[in-house]
């Protein structure tokens, strides 16, 4: 959603300078990736699972399904190839991909670069299918933001994701990259997306947890 000229100009004066971008990259280490992923972890513009923007995947596809109990805490661990500010979010279907929510809402700008992205709206607390939010969080002015310039290559990022207790033969979970200060990608928009295929299996100890589509 854009925002009007009068608010993404007040944004642009209020909100400190923001550095050249640059693409940014990620691999999904773990969970296993549904597709085979290079070294700077293409293919991965394409919502909402990366992949061959031509749909010609078969080549591509791994076959890997993770088989987690729901209830529990499944590790997540990135590497982000090509550092950029922004965040990380993580969702879940569980029947299809259609399931899965769109890209997270952004505030933009206009530069002599043409129009930026600023901000990527953060669910808090998480809404289904979205588990986590704001993630490996880094933007310009919070903490070391935009400012902080890891060398490379940097060291992954990883943090345990509280999955639903919910029964999923094969559940798409999907870790996206939203990128600040980066222009539109055709595909793609401000994000980089990835997925990896689980079978959720629920603990017959805890109660199942509701408003998630049935299996």
């Amino acid at each position: 959603m854009k925002l009007c000229l009068r608010f993404l100009f007040a944004l642009a004066i209020t909100l400190p300078m923001l550095p050249v971008g640059t693409d940014a990259h990620f691999q999904l280490l773990e969970p296993a990736s549904w597709v085979q992923e290079n070294q700077l972890g293409d293919p991965q513009k394409l919502g909402p699972c990366g992949g061959d923007p031509s749909g010609e995947n078969e080549e591509l596809l791994t076959n890997a399904v993770t088989e987690v109990t729901g209830g529990s805490e499944l590790h997540l661990r990135i590497q982000e190839t090509i550092f950029h500010s922004g965040h990380y979010r993580v969702a879940l279907a569980v029947n299809s991909r259609n399931e899965l929510p769109p890209d997270p809402m952004t505030f933009e700008k206009y530069t002599d670069r043409g129009v930026y992205s600023v901000w990527g709206a953060i669910q808090s607390p998480p809404q289904i299918p979205v588990i986590a939010d704001g993630l490996f969080r880094h933007y310009p002015g919070e903490g070391e933001g935009a400012s902080f310039r890891p060398e490379t290559p940097m060291a992954p990022w990883e943090t345990d994701i509280q999955l639903p207790n919910i029964n999923c033969e094969k559940c798409t979970l999907q870790v996206i990259q939203f990128m600040a200060d980066h222009g539109y990608n055709r595909p793609g928009g401000y994000s980089y997306h990835h997925c990896a295929d689980l079978k959720i299996t629920a603990d017959p100890s805890k109660p199942i947890d509701e408003g998630w589509p049935t299996n």
